[in-house]
């Protein structure tokens, strides 16, 4: 079945692309084994430079990447714009900092001489979804092309031209060929790749059901895997909270992306004394979004990337509304061609409600009430996942006591969560295991090698 690129603005197949067949498929996978023999052998170093000129392809044709993005699954041109840039700036950082990421670790011991070696795997396939399509894919491939890994990459099905476009700058950065390679096949070759002795080690970012499938294959055939899962992510405000930045950056946070991010704040946990303040802010700042052309630069809330998609979120609002939630603005498909919702605020939902507890992608934002900081916390807490959390005080003592109490892999006092090339991003609980970006994420593809010497 050939794998189709549609502009969810438009509804209108871009273009349709055949997938790989088995041979194909197999001389990839070769190449990826060849290409990781000298890869692995080369001086961090001389790794760096590739990067550094795959950053600088990103910057000189990141409105032309951007473009891409956007036609693919609906994103904003100038979100798109600033992805663009920020794998620009992943390739960099691991072009300056690799090679002392990778020094030998001395340890003392009854040797002689002891310290641990870090050293590639191989090749690392990495399974991605559409929502940011390059940057969830730099934010693996610089590390690991940096390291001496080599990357397969399993795009998601909606986005191939991206998958090819970003084969296309590593290669023309000067990479060994088959360092980075597109595999355009469905999902049903996935479990083969796995179990394939060339594949060393398997990352996958998408939704916990997805994660649960990719870990089990991988376990059999003992591989490595890093999985970064969905997220529900609380966003708490207090009374002390600065509430016009704190409103401000809540839209921003829960609209980002057209509401398609795993980090996309979901759960607005606001205490009950300024709770008024705040619902009269948001919704406000909601009801003024301009809702469009995903190409137009005034344009800050796109289309649903898919019909499925926008389906999805349908059914949601629907089980939002019968477990007692109340419209404040929106709540309903746009009446224009494309996959468009309208920016919805709800409140009055059951906090344990099923439909309070899924991961909503789309811009939709659901306001719960919290009776004390405690409580606050509780319900942050009260979710499987466990991605991200911000919390909004001046107040000193509630900021470490946040900082300690909320169940996440990242918390985000006073701002907006977010991914750093230069800071471990993964988390807990059902929104995975395993880190990506800083030096954690780049040493999770190792060999922690101990070298002891009498």
């Amino acid at each position: 079945m050939p794998i189709a690129s549609i502009n969810p603005a438009t509804e209108e197949v871009v273009r349709r692309f055949d997938p790989l067949d088995n041979v194909e498929l197999d001389e990839r996978l070769q190449r990826a084994q060849t290409a990781f023999r000298r890869q692995r052998d080369m001086p961090a170093l001389e790794r760096a430079e590739p990067l550094r000129r795959a950053a600088s392809l990103l910057e000189s044709e990141k409105r032309r990447c951007a473009e891409l993005m956007t036609i693919e699954m609906g994103k904003p041109i100038r979100q798109s714009i600033a992805e663009i840039e920020k794998c620009a700036w992943a390739c960099n950082f691991y072009a300056d900092n690799a090679a002392g990421f990778l020094e030998d670790e001395r340890v003392a011991s009854d040797a002689r001489e002891s310290f641990v070696r870090y050293e590639p795997l191989g090749p690392v396939l990495a399974i991605m979804p559409w929502n940011f399509p390059f940057w969830q894919v730099f934010r693996f491939a610089a590390p690991a092309l940096a390291a001496g890994n080599v990357g397969l990459l399993k795009h998601a099905s909606n986005v191939p031209q991206c998958a090819l476009a970003i084969e296309d700058i590593f290669s023309r950065a000067g990479f060994e060929r088959g360092a980075f390679q597109t595999l355009l096949v469905e999902s049903s070759a996935v479990a083969a790749m796995i179990g394939d002795e060339r594949v060393k080690a398997v990352t996958l970012t998408g939704s916990d059901a997805a994660g649960r499938a990719v870990a089990a294959q991988a376990g059999q055939s003992l591989k490595k895997t890093v999985m970064e899962l969905g997220g529900s992510d609380p966003f708490v405000v207090l009374p002390s909270a600065d509430l016009l930045a704190a409103a401000s950056t809540a839209v921003t946070a829960r609209t980002i992306n057209n509401g398609q991010s795993c980090i996309a704040a979901k759960r607005f946990i606001v205490h009950h004394d300024i709770a008024d303040e705040f619902d009269r802010r948001f919704v406000e700042r909601f009801e003024q979004l301009v809702v469009g052309d995903p190409l137009d630069v005034a344009t800050e809330v796109g289309p649903i990337s898919t019909q499925a998609g926008l389906t999805t979120l349908e059914r949601q609002v629907q089980d939002l509304l019968a477990a007692g939630g109340r419209v404040l603005t929106g709540g309903h498909r746009l009446a224009r061609r494309g996959f468009f919702y309208a920016p919805t605020v709800i409140t009055g939902v059951a906090p344990d409600a099923p439909a309070a507890r899924e991961e909503i992608f789309g811009p939709v934002a659901v306001v719960f009430r919290a009776r004390s900081f405690d409580d606050a916390i509780a319900l942050a807490n009260d979710t499987p996942f466990g991605l991200g959390a911000a919390v909004w005080t001046k107040d000193a003592q509630e900021i470490e006591r946040a900082v300690e109490s909320l169940e996440a892999g990242a918390v985000f006092v006073n701002g907006m969560v977010k991914s750093d090339p230069r800071l471990p991003f993964g988390g807990i609980k059902h929104s995975g295991y395993g880190r990506e970006l800083g030096r954690q994420g780049m040493l999770e593809f190792m060999n922690a090698k101990t070298v002891w010497k009498a």
